[in-house]
């Protein structure tokens, strides 16, 4: 609020005449000051500080058998291996029913989310917990061969984090499942492909995000 004061003294003559009053401002901060530190005060109570950020974990779950801990059931398993010219192979479980048949057991599939390696993480998921009574202990295990390039892997891992795979590895792809990739290949009329244990231009494979 602004306060008008009169200037002190008393009116002289000037001029045969009576002198005018002068007129002086001062300006009442009280309640600019409490308008202040009352929004200060609601900014202190209803602002939330920033939220500390990290990273969620999925940790193995205690078993009582050792042997049983790191053990991936053939029906929760999904196998995927990364070949040449963006070319992709799957196949379910760990291997021990796709080296019987590879020429059937071994599917070759795309990269694309729709009608690709998407539909069968999505279908693999829904048929792991249907059988598991709703446990979602779905495994997938990816394996680059050395012909696979950077961007297939890197693409593939984000195929992980879209679908919310909580459980999977990235481990080099072993002579078996090149050489059953290779027979899917030759039933197909396509060159077999080169066996190695790293994708190329990456450096040594490693385990992320397993449970």
């Amino acid at each position: 609020m602004a306060d008008v004061e009169l200037a002190s003294g008393s009116a002289g003559k000037r001029h045969g005449g009576t002198k005018s009053k002068k007129n002086s401002t001062r300006v009442d901060m009280t309640p600019m000051c409490d308008v202040a530190f009352l929004l200060i005060f609601f900014f202190m109570i209803t602002t939330t500080l920033q939220r500390q950020k990290t990273m969620k974990l999925y940790l193995p779950h205690d078993v009582k058998n050792q042997e049983e801990q790191n053990k991936v059931k053939e029906s929760q398993a999904l196998t995927i291996i990364m070949a040449k010219d963006n070319n992709l192979y799957y196949y379910y479980g760990i291997g021990q029913d796709a080296a019987k048949d590879p020429a059937n057991n071994v599917i070759q599939t795309t990269y694309a989310l729709k009608g690709g390696i998407g539909d069968v993480i999505a279908n693999k998921w829904k048929s792991v917990i249907q059988s598991s009574g709703g446990q979602d202990s779905m495994v997938v295990i990816i394996k680059p061969t050395k012909e696979s390039t950077y961007e297939n892997v890197v693409g593939i891992l984000d195929d992980m984090n879209i679908y919310e795979v909580k459980k999977y590895a990235l481990v080099p792809a072993s002579d078996n499942d090149v050489k059953m990739v290779n027979d899917k290949r030759a039933a197909a009329g396509l060159p077999p492909l080169t066996n190695s244990d790293q994708p190329s231009g990456s450096g040594p494979a490693q385990s992320n995000a397993t449970k």
